[in-house]
């Protein structure tokens, strides 16, 4: 006879206190490793932050201290009457020696129109007009200016030959960088300052103007490392360094290209470039560095103008840190498994002293009392434990269905209350649209009555107007110089008379003579025709109608008025030329047709495009504000819909739907006609 063997409560409550703490073993360690990554990655960026802030701050000490020498140098009594004297000796004599101590490559003096005094970098070249150069221009204005620019390499032998051969910058390809575009850069990134210098009563009478240059000199950037990483925190060593960019290419850096050579010509990664120097942006992260992976930090160096012209680095190795990760992982992962192997053994020693295991189902029944659901015990014991989860799973399982059941109920409700609600709203939307269109069609109604009445009254007085006109002109000689204010008479008057025939359009409603109405013909006569109207240099039409001849039930001539006012209004939007593109659609599941006319022009700005179908409303300064009114009513008429989009800058494009069935033609008519 085969006995099933039973388990008893000591090995099940081993095991089930061990593999809980096998699996928290393993959460631990996975989140101990994230935020071990995650806190030393922080720290880092926090790190290169703090040093990206350091270096720029020496960066603009170096030039605070130019502009000081500048300035101490201007508000001496003598250099103001040697300037506006112009004795060349006695700047001479203060600009060389101060040149030469304060380790300056230009200082120069300027008298107060601009013009090269002395250079103390190119003593041999003066008298040439700086007055256009932002920093003259300032300097002269009374303004005292400091900060980074470029001297383009036209004008470097002018400041002095060395410094023409100090700027040239080989390019060298780096990997993840831009494609190199020229394989020297010859032009100088310069720190400057230059200030007034005012005489005994505060009139400027030149300027001085200082700066040094930065292609291929590393003193600023070494000068950075010995500060930001002089602890040696980094591996043993200082494991980072610093680098002055003119646009992608490092001019002065002292990270490594090889073990004798500085990396000077190499590029910035295009990833980096993009957001700093094409954007204008600061940017801290990890990034590739000539060869290596570095903890990067980028400052946008900004020229004179606010414009970005290069960047300042500061970054450390990634290696060091991806060691140290590597270890302390090592080391947390070796104090977890010990601490699993101790949880085993008191695990083990803790179970002998337990009895029942009622305490879970008493836990459970507490989740079930707070209100979860869906609890349920796994329990294989042959025994009294087995019996009791079995109750509580049958339980369990029992108030879950109800709370179902009700939730049930509740969403069904849920979802009545929605489609009512849903309902109601498309009804309400359906209620507004009527009520707008009504207040258009009356609006429209009520201007066209007036808008016949006035020009009613005023075609008498402008027949009048012209005849008289003309007989002056007829009785002025033709060489007589009243003969161009007549004529200009006739010319306004003329334009009156189209503003009254317009608005007699306007007001006018014309009875449809509904025929076949060949859409895409009447497109293409327009087109060939319209360029009476406007000359045709300059525009590019696209055309793309569907199959075969669409025709639809519908007046021709209103049709054609109707696509003449869009089409001329679009070329219009465009007076320097542009694009205007034509389509036609058919839709027979809708029945309806669709002319899309589509403008590459000036666009309708946002507060403008909800008044472009009023009467009267325009935007042109010679129009009447009636073609797209007219228009609209035309479509209205016929039973369709004109709808347009635009934003400024963007063109605009223009809608006109109209259906192929002249029942609704007729029944839009009529509609019309009651309003």
């Amino acid at each position: 006879m085969f006995i099933e063997r039973r388990f008893p409560i000591r090995e099940k409550l081993t095991i089930a206190t061990v593999l809980p703490l096998l699996i928290a073993i393993f959460v631990c360690s996975l989140i101990g490793f994230f935020i071990l990554v995650t806190k030393i990655g922080t720290q880092v960026q926090e790190t290169v932050r703090s040093d990206l802030n350091t270096g720029l701050e020496i960066y603009q000490n170096e030039i605070e201290h130019i502009r000081d020498v500048v300035r101490f140098t201007a508000s001496a009594p003598y250099m103001a009457q040697a300037l506006a004297t112009g004795r060349r000796d006695e700047v001479a004599g203060v600009l060389h020696p101060l040149m030469k101590s304060e380790h300056l490559q230009i200082f120069t003096a300027v008298d107060a129109r601009g013009t090269v005094l002395y250079r103390a970098s190119n003593p041999d070249f003066s008298g040439d007009d700086m007055s256009a150069d932002l920093l003259v221009k300032r300097a002269i204005s009374g303004q005292e200016v400091s900060g980074t620019t470029i001297i383009p390499a036209s004008r470097l032998p002018m400041e002095g030959g060395d410094l023409a051969m100090q700027a040239i910058i080989r390019a060298v390809p780096t990997p993840k960088a831009r494609p190199i575009r020229s394989d020297v850069e010859s032009a100088g990134m310069f720190m400057v300052a230059s200030t007034p210098v005012r005489d005994s009563a505060g009139n400027v009478v030149g300027a001085l103007i200082g700066g040094v240059m930065l292609n291929n000199n590393n003193s600023v950037v070494d000068r950075i490392r010995r500060v930001v990483f002089q602890s040696g925190r980094h591996d043993g060593g200082d494991g980072g360094g610093s680098t002055i960019f003119l646009n992608d290419t490092r001019i002065a850096t002292n990270i490594m290209a090889s073990e004798r050579r500085r990396a000077i010509g190499t590029k910035m990664s295009m990833e980096v470039y993009n957001r700093v120097v094409m954007m204008k942006e600061k940017w801290i992260g990890r990034a590739f560095v000539v060869s290596e992976w570095y903890f990067s930090g980028y400052e946008p160096i900004l020229s004179l103008e606010g414009v970005p012209i290069g960047a300042l680095y500061v970054g450390m190795l990634e290696k060091p840190f991806t060691r140290l990760k590597l270890q302390m992982t090592i080391l947390v992962l070796g104090v977890l498994l010990f601490g699993a192997l101790m949880g085993v053994w008191v695990a083990n020693a803790a179970s002998a002293r337990l009895a029942r295991p009622i305490k879970e189902l008493e836990a459970l029944a507490g989740r079930v009392a707070s209100g979860e659901r869906g609890v349920t015990i796994e329990s294989d014991s042959k025994d009294e434990i087995g019996d009791l989860a079995a109750a509580f799973n049958h339980m369990s399982m029992a108030l879950t269905c109800q709370e179902e059941e009700i939730l049930a109920l509740n969403r069904d409700l849920e979802c009545k209350v929605q489609q009512r609600t849903s309902e109601l709203e498309e009804k309400n939307q359906l209620l507004v649209r009527t009520q707008e269109e009504l207040v258009r069609v009356e609006k429209l109604a009520a201007i066209g009555e007036l808008a016949a009445g006035v020009a009613h009254e005023i075609n008498n007085p402008l027949a009048i107007i012209r005849g008289n006109a003309e007989l002056l002109q007829i009785s002025m000689p033709d060489d007589s110089a009243q003969q161009e204010e007549i004529a200009i008479i006739s010319r306004q008057v003329g334009r009156v008379e189209r503003i009254v025939a317009n608005l007699l359009k306007f007001a006018r409603k014309e009875h449809k003579r509904v025929g076949v109405a060949p859409v895409n013909s009447i497109l293409e006569e327009i087109l060939a025709q319209v360029w009476h109207q406007i000359p045709r240099d300059g525009y590019l039409v696209e055309k793309d109608f569907c199959s075969g001849d669409l025709e639809i039930l519908a007046d021709a001539d209103q049709l054609r008025q109707v696509f003449t006012n869009i089409i001329v209004n679009g070329l219009q939007a465009m007076p320097g030329g542009g694009t205007l593109s034509v389509v036609t659609k058919e839709d027979r599941s809708r029945g309806v047709c669709q002319v899309v006319i589509r403008d590459s022009g000036v666009g309708i700005g946002a507060e403008n495009i909800g008044q472009i179908f009023n009467p009267f409303f325009t935007t042109r300064v010679d129009g009447t504000g009636l073609g797209l009114s007219v228009s609209y009513g035309i479509v209205r008429s016929h039973g369709g819909d004109i709808s347009v989009e635009s934003g400024v800058g963007t063109g605009s494009c223009f809608t006109v739907t109209l259906p192929m069935d002249s029942s609704l033609i007729a029944e839009a008519g009529d509609a019309m006609e009651r309003s």
